[in-house]
């Protein structure tokens, strides 16, 4: 089974004319502002804010902003969270958050803490995977990037040395019926449909694994919500499942965000929002849990 785009000529990759009629049928559907910035101007008597970057896609610009921890220590350890690199995966945006407001407090004086909470501000307003020049950002973490977004992102975290990070995603329905056509489309290539996994899931990087760490992340969300299961052939979005609910992908090779830093403890998080079985505010929690225990396990093994 395959399925097409209305985009496009099967086989023949996008022109400029393609991507400008994509462009065109883009609609802001949320507010930037709204959902991400006053929540971030809530937490300033709490955090120091960084605006890293500026994006200008007129008539709109969006100021980056990172939550960085106010009494930084330089002999601390220092842990990276990002959300939003997919703009349309809505609880790795408020995951982020809800753990800067509900849980930094809690490791005050034991780690700093740096939370970009929302990578890609137009994304999120058009719940889109892409940036507007049709760009997955998540592909795009490396030193010849085209994506703005992402090299603001690199520049701001290149001088600082990670222990731990997590990038916050989600696997949603719409990954099959739009997101998944379009790429296809715009690549000229074939589309198969796939599986989505219904529940948490984690990435782990293929390069340089960490089992323990993820099973303890795993372990920790299966409180909050359930974990996906793998298809019957052992399989999570057609790659192998390593433990439960646990793939592997090459996090520098592919360009993933994950893979930006040295941090020796990085994870990708994905959740089903559109499964039966849970709901927004059980994924926004599933996230926050989800850094709490790498962050907990991160700082209870020996450093050199």
């Amino acid at each position: 089974m395959t399925t097409s785009y209305p985009i496009g000529t099967p086989g023949k990759p996008w022109s400029a004319a393609e991507k400008a009629l994509w462009l065109s049928k883009q609609k802001k559907h949320r507010s930037y502002a709204k959902d991400v910035l006053t929540v971030i101007d809530r937490l300033r008597p709490r955090f120091d804010v960084d605006e890293y970057g500026r994006i200008d896609y007129p008539p709109e610009h969006y100021p980056l902003l990172a939550l960085r921890s106010r009494n930084w220590r330089d002999n601390l350890p220092t842990i990276l969270v990002t959300g939003g690199v997919h703009g349309y995966e809505t609880s790795g945006v408020h995951g982020a958050l809800r753990f800067a407001d509900k849980h930094a407090a809690a490791y005050a004086n034991r780690c700093n803490l740096l939370i970009a909470p929302c990578v890609c501000p137009w994304g999120y307003e058009r719940i889109h995977r892409w940036t507007p020049h049709a760009l997955d950002p998540n592909r795009s973490f490396k030193a010849d990037t085209k994506v703005e977004e992402c090299a603001a992102l690199m520049k701001l975290v290149a001088p600082m040395k990670f222990l731990v990070h997590l990038d916050l995603h989600e696997t949603t329905d719409t990954d099959e019926s739009e997101f998944g056509p379009a790429l296809a489309a715009r690549d000229g290539k074939e589309h198969k449909p796939g599986t989505i996994p219904d529940g948490f899931y984690l990435v782990d990087d293929g390069e340089k694994p960490q089992p323990e760490f993820h099973n303890a992340i795993i372990a920790a969300v299966e409180k909050v919500t359930h974990i996906a299961p793998p298809d019957p052939q052992g399989n999570m979005i057609a790659t192998p499942q390593v433990s439960p609910g646990v793939i592997r992908y090459s996090f520098k090779e592919l360009g993933l965000c994950a893979g930006m830093t040295d941090a020796p403890y990085t994870t990708t998080t994905e959740v089903y929002p559109d499964s039966p079985r849970t709901n927004p505010e059980e994924c926004n929690r599933a996230q926050a849990v989800a850094v709490c225990a790498a962050i907990d396990y991160a700082l209870k093994q020996p450093r050199v």
